[in-house]
């Protein structure tokens, strides 16, 4: 039996949509709702073989979700609210109170807005996304897809920071790490495609994208990963500087007299690639500037590889070597350069790569004699939020499937 999944990703002033046919995963539409709050919003809606497009006004959430189904109704897309058999929601944080996705319920949708003080941008309104939802659709269930649920398997030395313990205890502060669903899924289908079980591997994921993120995982659980407390730590991305020296802050504050919101602001919106290069925050934009000479360019990708390449090293001791290196996400799966540059001269390590499948993006581009598999698989964050409302609303009907 087909069951049609939503997975919804709602931003601050966006919302992100897909409708999927489950358990084969076959997408229905796919969508976003943009400029919420503004007259001129922008609503894109496509499937396979159309595109929809208008700007219209959009006063809040409620009003997007309510356009959205009608929508899906207009263009019969659905020919009832009661074909949505579930939605999914991403939630940006779950803390230490949300160790998978979980079934909504009032008491779930209140530890979401509890948690809020750790991810004051998001969870507000992924919590709103998914009042509106339950409130329009009440006889589809809402299941919450956590994206720091993954990471609930760290131990302890991989996710306390040595600072005081009471800001452990009372604030909790601890690494919590990002990009979790992402991470399971591509792991699931890297499994799957060697034909081994995921619990019999031990795997590094790089997920490289405006934000990026490394995880080590070992016998299928999250056992490291590059983001901390938040999300701005870790690799070198977009346009965020990643792990720093903690002391440069309070000098730039003395020097500059920059607030703490300002700092903020530098560490999350002016630095990375962006910063380094003073090009862009775009790794094509970076990278065409690097091939024509620009020094800063070829800087900020040198600096980009070589922070990952740490993170890979430091993952492979902890997990006592590797079997498979995985690339994904916007650079991960389309830049060949970056793919390149992380693995350069890593052979001793049995992990080398043939250009010739690298620049073609193949699924494996290790090469034919190498030890460890490197391995090119599109991220569909959307299909695994999907697969987790099949697990955990529709259980008896699941029959999961990873496509080819």
């Amino acid at each position: 039996m087909t069951h049609n999944i939503m997975a919804i990703n709602a931003g601050s002033s966006s919302l992100k949509f897909q409708l999927l046919a489950m358990p084969q995963g076959d997408m229905r539409c796919q969508g976003l709702i943009e400029r919420i709050g503004m007259a001129d919003a922008q609503v894109t809606i496509k499937t396979l073989s159309q595109k929809w497009q208008e700007t219209v006004p959009v006063a809040d959430h409620r009003d997007a979700v309510t356009l959205l189904l009608e929508k899906l109704l207009g263009y019969q897309i659905i020919n009832s609210l009661r074909d949505i058999d579930g939605v999914g929601h991403r939630v940006a944080h779950g803390g230490e109170f949300f160790k998978d996705s979980t079934l909504v319920t009032d008491e779930t949708l209140a530890q979401i807005e509890r948690l809020a003080e750790l991810a004051p941008l998001h969870n507000p309104v992924n919590a709103l996304g998914i009042h509106v939802f339950r409130q329009l659709l009440p006889d589809a269930p809402s299941v919450a897809v956590f994206d720091t649920a993954f990471h609930q398997t760290l131990d302890e030395p991989a996710y306390i920071y040595p600072l005081p313990w009471r800001y452990y205890a009372e604030l909790g502060i601890r690494r919590y790490g990002f990009h979790g669903t992402s991470h399971k899924y591509v792991s699931g289908v890297l499994a799957e495609k060697l034909g081994v079980p995921l619990s019999t591997l031990r795997v590094i994921c790089c997920h490289l994208g405006n934000g990026s993120s490394v995880c080590a995982i070992k016998n299928g659980h999250s056992v490291n990963t590059s983001m901390g407390f938040t999300p701005q730590s870790g690799v070198m991305m977009g346009t965020r500087s990643g792990d720093i020296d903690p002391s440069i802050l309070p000098w730039i504050a003395q020097r500059e007299s920059k607030t703490p919101q300002q700092l903020n602001q530098l560490l999350n919106n002016e630095s990375g690639l962006l910063g380094v290069s003073g090009v862009s925050s775009d790794y094509r934009d970076v990278e065409q500037a690097a091939d024509t000479g620009n020094r800063q360019a070829k800087l900020a990708l040198t600096l980009f590889a070589e922070r990952i390449r740490a993170t890979i090293g430091s993952y492979i001791m902890q997990m006592g070597g590797l079997d498979a290196l995985v690339f994904t996400g916007g650079i991960g799966e389309n830049s060949a350069c970056a793919r390149s540059a992380v693995c350069h001269n890593l052979q001793f390590l049995g992990l080398a790569v043939d250009e010739e499948k690298n620049q073609r993006s193949a699924t494996f581009i290790q090469t034919e004699n190498a030890l460890v598999k490197v391995a090119v698989i599109n991220t569909n964050e959307e299909l695994m939020i999907a697969q987790d409302v099949m697990r955990i609303a529709l259980p008896a009907t699941e029959g999961l499937c990873v496509p080819a």
